[in-house]
Parts: C-alpha cells; sequence; structure tokens
C-alpha cells in the first residue's frame, strides 16, 4: 500500500495525477484510454479487453473507429495492465461488470443522447455479455471478437473442474500454468509483440482465478436464453483459447432478432491481431456492422 498522503501510482511507478483514470467502488485506480474524433461524436463504443493483457492493443480498433466519428473508450481491468490490484485476481468476476458499467456511465453522463456500443474481446467478451445482460436496454449493440462463452474442452475437462475446485479450497494461489502465446495469431510479429509487452501478464493463471472464469461462463449460459439485444459474433475456426462451439452456442440460442455470426477459416485467437488480410476484414466487420445500426436507429440506447 503507498504511503498516507503520497500520490498513487500505478504498478509501473506512474502517478496517476499524470494519466486518464476513473477510482472504481473499491477505491481502485483504473488506467483509462480514450479515442475521441475530431467533430462531434455519432456513438460510443466501450472496449472491452481480455485476460492477462490490457486495453493497449486495441489502439487500431480505437483508431479506425475513431476515423467513423466514434468516441472509443476503455480501461484495464482491475489487476491487469496499468490498473491498480492484485495481477490477474479477482475477489469477484462481476469486479469487471461493475467497473464497466461505471465507466459507461460516466460517459453516458457526458454524452446522454448517444447509444451505446461494446466492443469485447476473449474474456472481455464474457464481461460485454454480462454487463449488456444486466441493462439489456441500453446498449445498440455488442460486437464479440473471440469471445469466452465456453471453457476450452482441453481445459475444463470434468476431472480439471473438479481438481481445480478442490485446489481452489486448499491453495486458490496455485499456478495452473501460462496462456500459450503461440496460439494468440498466424502472425509471428503479433506473438512476439504480445510476448515482449511487459504490461500483459506472462505468469501463471491462479486457480481461484480460473474459478471466477468458470462461474461466469456458467452464468452467460445460463442467461443466453434471455439475450434479445443486437450482437456480431466474430471468431477463427482454429481457435485453442476460447471455444468457437461457445459463440455458436450464443448465436443460435439467443432469443435475438438481430444477430450475425461469422467465422474465420484458419484464425486463431486475437482476430484484430491475425494475419493482415484477417485484421483488415474484421476492422471493416465490426465499423460496418456499428455504422449500419446507427443508419437504422440512430436515437437508440438512449
Amino acid at each position: 500500500m503507498p504511503e498516507p498522503g503520497a500520490p498513487r501510482r500505478t504498478p509501473q511507478g506512474v502517478p496517476y495525477a499524470d494519466l486518464q483514470h476513473i477510482v472504481n467502488a473499491d477505491g481502485q485506480h483504473l488506467f483509462c484510454r480514450y479515442w475521441e474524433p475530431e467533430g462531434p461524436p455519432r456513438a460510443l463504443v466501450f472496449v472491452a479487453h481480455g485476460a492477462g493483457e490490457h486495453c493497449g492493443p486495441y489502439d487500431e480498433i480505437g483508431q479506425t473507429l475513431k476515423e467513423q466519428s466514434l468516441l472509443v473508450f476503455a480501461h484495464d481491468h482491475v489487476g491487469h495492465g496499468q490498473s491498480e490490484g492484485d495481477r490477474m485476481n479477482i475477489k469477484d468476476f462481476q469486479v469487471f461488470v461493475r467497473d464497466s458499467l461505471q465507466h459507461i456511465d460516466l460517459m453516458k453522463g457526458r454524452h446522454p443522447d448517444l447509444p451505446i456500443f461494446i466492443i469485447g474481446h476473449s474474456m472481455g467478451g464474457a464481461i460485454s455479455i454480462l454487463t449488456a445482460c444486466e441493462r439489456p436496454n441500453d446498449f445498440a449493440g455488442v460486437a464479440l471478437i473471440a469471445p469466452m462463452v465456453k471453457m476450452n474442452p482441453e481445459s475444463a475437462t470434468p476431472f480439471k473442474v473438479f481438481l481445480a475446485k478442490v485446489l481452489n479450497h486448499m491453495v486458490p494461489s496455485l499456478s495452473l500454468g501460462s496462456i500459450d502465446s503461440k496460439w494468440i495469431s498466424r502472425d509471428q510479429k503479433q506473438v512476439e509483440a504480445y510476448d515482449n509487452d511487459e504490461l500483459n501478464h506472462h505468469g501463471g493463471l491462479r486457480v481461484s482465478f480460473g474459478m471466477q472464469l468458470m462461474g461466469a461462463v456458467a452464468r452467460i449460459e445460463r442467461e443466453v436464453p434471455a439475450i434479445t439485444w443486437p450482437f456480431l459474433l466474430l471468431h477463427g475456426d482454429d481457435d485453442k483459447l476460447c471455444d468457437i462451439r461457445g459463440s455458436q452456442m450464443m448465436f443460435d440460442m439467443a432469443q435475438s432478432t438481430d444477430k450475425k455470426i461469422k467465422v474465420y477459416e484458419g484464425a486463431y485467437h486475437v482476430l484484430h491481431h491475425e494475419l493482415p488480410e484477417t485484421v483488415a476484414a474484421v476492422l471493416k466487420e465490426v465499423t460496418g456492422w456499428i455504422s449500419e445500426r446507427l443508419a437504422v436507429s440512430p436515437s437508440q440506447g438512449s
């Protein structure tokens, strides 16, 4: 803990006074990024990043949407990147959802008449789904890039789940192993960038964190049949980190009449950092999907 009266600093030692940030309900400082268009924005877009990363790698998405007159905003989740909190450890997955709603409400207060979209990747996809489920009438649409809707069958066999539950009671901080970066992208430059990014978490995944992820997935599976809000699902069919069957299940079971799924053949997990042609296709898909919904109902989400 910092000395009383000392300026709060990021885990990297930078004073929060020098950075854009919000303070969550637990008094933790969360580092924020904003991509603001030069003219009046047409809509707000909140971006939720995945486990073990931070919102910096979403700059290309932010810049692309900003050029479409969209105001994009994001923060590093608790325990991630330049935000406070024990690294990759959370008392309750709901904290991620609560903090997202706080940031969304802050921006909504500044721009009360603008529709709001969410973009979520991986664990950020799970956060996005649960955030929209809490306020089903608040969002004009949710774009999900390889969302965590189902646990990977290799990493969540019945025996492993049972073992994790036992270990969670005995040694919750025990490491289950780290994310294998080779499955991030087919583009080796992107894999190297991920490995060299000091703001990413390169250590192990704690049993307790794994249990929170499993709890979130179970909650999503219960929520999906009641989903009615518009969504776009993008998934690579060679994704080894988030099971594509989760996206297919969500598409099939959700009640939404405005829903779309697009599968990228041979693509790995991080579609927005995949091979250049895949990245271009994903950015075009997301921007086009948001623009179409703004053209149809510009006042939705108020």
